[in-house]
């Protein structure tokens, strides 16, 4: 299974905060929308960074509530490992799991096209086991 697979059964839509905007309004966009992570975008549009709730609650726990006030920006992943919708869901589940982290951003010829999470590719594969499983027991079933 690929990535394109995953954004075709998920959707290409992207929930996006402005780099300039709090760490509050980012936390709002998360629970208004029900994710763990945003991307971050530039005026022009261009990635810049990822912002998960674990960077919202790492930050908290070493600010405190003051950090609500401050940019977004200070608290993203700006170094965002991405992939492309070519890629493989196997690789990135390895990539995903090794750098443990759960969302990534998906580039296709520079420009931001979707984002899957880690369990948008353990769903694939889940889906892709269950399909072997029964076309395995639908072959068993005709050869008898």
């Amino acid at each position: 299974m690929r990535v394109a697979d995953l954004l075709k059964n998920k959707g290409d839509k992207i929930i996006s905060i402005p780099a300039g905007c709090t760490v509050a309004d980012a936390v709002k966009v998360l629970c208004d929308h029900k994710i763990g992570a945003a991307v971050v975008l530039d005026e022009d549009g261009s990635l810049v960074g990822i912002l998960s709730e674990r960077d919202v609650t790492r930050g908290l726990g070493l600010e405190g509530a003051a950090l609500l006030d401050q940019p977004a920006t200070k608290l993203m992943t700006s170094d965002v490992m991405t992939c492309k919708p070519e890629d493989s869901t196997d690789a990135i589940m390895r990539t995903m799991t090794d750098g443990r982290f759960r969302h990534m951003p998906v580039m296709k010829d520079g420009a931001l096209c979707g984002i899957i999470s880690i369990g948008d590719v353990v769903k694939g594969r889940i889906d892709d086991l269950e399909n072997e499983a029964s076309a395995m027991r639908e072959y068993i079933a005709g050869s008898g």
